[in-house]
């Protein structure tokens, strides 16, 4: 089982895609996995399209394999982000009410942290209850930028 990476450079920054047994495993801001040997596969292609088709507001879903490393009640989560639709947001409370965990709105607030799929997987479409704009591994000021740009092409 080879772990494979490649980079992007996004509007967002430069992304690591990863991939193992043909499913993407992660897009992180610089995180380069210790273990895993830099290539350009096709999948890692058909992601580079898709996220470019994505910043361009082109593509609103995404199609390609998944593989995200988790708990199962992070994988969970990351199946009930993935539901949110483009454009739109749900809280964290939300989401835990999605899961079956309508106390564990903390418990989701740490596997949206621990996403190891970022914009794939939109956790950047989770706010807090007060409709302010909570946390983001590679920070607000991305989250702001994710979000506007899914509105403004969203609108249209």
């Amino acid at each position: 089982m080879e772990k494979i990476f490649f980079y992007e450079n996004t509007p967002v920054g430069k992304l690591c895609i990863g991939e193992e047994e043909g499913a993407i495993t992660r897009v992180t801001w610089n995180q380069i996995p210790t273990d895993a040997v830099e290539e350009e596969t096709e999948l890692i292609k058909t992601c580079k399209e898709e996220l470019d088709e994505f910043f361009l507001g082109k593509r609103k879903a995404f199609d390609l394999p998944l593989a995200p490393k988790g708990t199962a009640f992070q994988k969970r989560v990351w199946d009930a982000l993935r539901e949110i639709p483009y454009g739109e947001t749900r809280t964290y409370r939300d989401i835990a009410i999605a899961v079956d965990s309508p106390k564990g709105f903390r418990a989701v607030g740490m596997a949206n942290h621990r996403n190891p799929i970022a914009i794939l997987i939109p956790c950047h479409r989770v706010i807090g209850s007060d409709g302010k704009l909570a946390g983001y591994a590679a920070g607000v000021e991305i989250k702001t930028w994710l979000l506007a740009l899914e509105q403004r092409k969203s609108a249209r």
